[in-house]
């Protein structure tokens, strides 16, 4: 179901007293409660606040005990902003929900092993919202609204808000879609780590199931985004913008990844081309990389899913995936190669990693490729040392088995070192810092390609 391609009006209507509920509070349910909280106001069309109650749900109770004691391990808010929330209830009782007008779901949607999509926890939060609304169609709709909203933020599928979800809130509410309750989806786009590039300044693409709820969504959240919004033609539209936007991203990284393969076996500096190329007005800047995490490494793969249930398989955007996923094999391999043309024995030689997160400056190594190149250099018997100053050591040897330090030992020479985060506190280090961790013959490779020249280091 979709709305038309006219631009819509919004209707003469204000919204007030509203309780919103987010389920999900990972980085992209945080900083959307956060934003919720810090923006509710008093309407002075009506003298009420905006919303009357903002909870925030999450099935992690460890997650919930850490929130309620000012601490974010995602790294995004400090303790004296948690000071500064108005009344933002953090919980995971369910029942809590039962009397909200608007559900906001921002759970994970991974790709499970055979890189198709895991909808698992997204089916489980419909559920959850099904059995929510249904107590509260017992008993009396907000009147600003009219009908229970639920508003998915989570990368899908085009179609599957529609498709999954609605089903499930349908069969656990006993309620009908677009009559008794409304839906609308608006994609998330956090970046984490990003300073500069908070959730209130980045536009948001909102969508609703019919015009109505459309016009609700796109106000709930024009409320809370400063840079605006802009009201997709559907909510397929909204989802597929969503998944198309980190795969061009996805193929574009990919098209420098192997422009930096063949620059290698070419003789030049890859980041030496692309300042030369991008002197054109219209030439893409990008860097060439390791693509992992839970967005730009997963979301094409929910598109080619889709494309090949309709009877389509992509080409570009699978090549693109293909290569990206391939990095690792071509990092590990020229590592070990330049490691064995300075005669450095191989076996048990003292090898440095520094980063294990998907990208700089976070905490989170979700999809993080980092983590297969250890698994691949473990298989040559070196002696690794991972360093990563933003991870939770304990979290990474619980799922891999492996330790990770969070400071370097300066005391120790090594053969080799990989860069292969940017974290600040390694752009921090001096040319001597890098040459005291260093011996005579070693060999680094700059996957990030911050480094001064004058240390020589390999780089994609």
């Amino acid at each position: 179901m979709g709305i038309n391609n006219l631009i819509i009006e919004s209707p003469d209507f204000y919204l007030s007293d509203l309780q919103i509920s987010i389920l999900g509070l990972g980085y992209v349910g945080l900083p959307l409660a956060f934003q919720l909280d810090k923006k509710n106001d008093i309407n002075p069309k009506t003298g009420k606040e905006f919303f009357s109650r903002i909870i925030g749900f999450d099935i992690d109770k460890k997650r919930i005990e850490e929130l309620k004691t000012c601490f974010d391990r995602t790294n995004e808010f400090k303790n004296e902003e948690f000071k500064n929330l108005k009344g933002l209830i953090f919980t995971c009782d369910s029942d809590l929900l039962e009397r909200s007008d608007v559900f906001i779901v921002s759970v994970p949607t991974p790709i499970d092993d055979s890189k198709n999509p895991d909808l698992r926890f997204l089916e489980e939060a419909s559920i959850l919202v099904g059995k929510s609304i249904n107590y509260l169609s017992k008993n009396k709709f907000n009147p600003n609204i009219k009908k229970p909203i639920i508003i998915f933020e989570s990368t899908v599928y085009p179609g599957a808000t529609e498709e999954v979800c609605v089903p499930l809130i349908e069969e656990f509410s006993n309620l009908e879609f677009n009559k008794d309750f409304y839906c609308g989806y608006s994609p998330e786009r956090i970046n984490p780590g990003d300073p500069k590039r908070k959730i209130k300044d980045i536009v948001k693409v909102t969508s609703g199931s019919c015009k109505e709820a459309a016009n609700i969504v796109d106000k709930i959240y024009s409320t809370i985004i400063d840079a605006g919004t802009f009201m997709a033609s559907s909510i397929k539209v909204a989802e597929a913008a969503k998944v198309i936007e980190n795969t061009q991203r996805d193929i574009n990284i990919a098209l420098i990844n192997e422009l930096a393969v063949i620059c290698n076996k070419l003789g030049i500096d890859t980041n030496d081309v692309l300042k030369a190329a991008k002197t054109k007005w219209n030439f893409i800047d990008f860097k060439p990389g390791l693509v992992g995490g839970h967005c730009i490494g997963v979301d094409p793969y929910y598109l080619t899913f889709k494309s090949k249930k309709l009877g389509y398989t992509p080409e570009v955007v699978l090549s693109g995936r293909k290569i990206n996923d391939g990095m690792t094999d071509y990092i590990v391999e020229r590592f070990i190669l330049n490691l064995l043309k300075n005669k450095i024995n191989i076996i048990d030689s003292n090898i440095l990693i520094l980063g294990v997160s998907f990208k700089e400056n976070c905490p989170d190594f979700r999809n993080s490729l980092v983590i297969k190149i250890i698994k691949k250099l473990q298989k040559y018997n070196l002696k690794l040392s991972i360093v990563d100053p933003l991870v939770d050591p304990k979290e990474i040897f619980t799922k891999y088995s492996f330790k990770v330090f969070n400071n370097i030992n300066e005391n120790q020479k090594f053969s080799g070192i990989i860069v292969a985060v940017a974290h600040d506190q390694f752009k921090a280090f001096s040319f001597d810092d890098w040459k005291h961790i260093m011996d005579e013959s070693c060999i680094i490779f700059d996957i990030k390609g911050f480094l001064p020249s004058r240390l020589k280091a390999l780089r994609l």
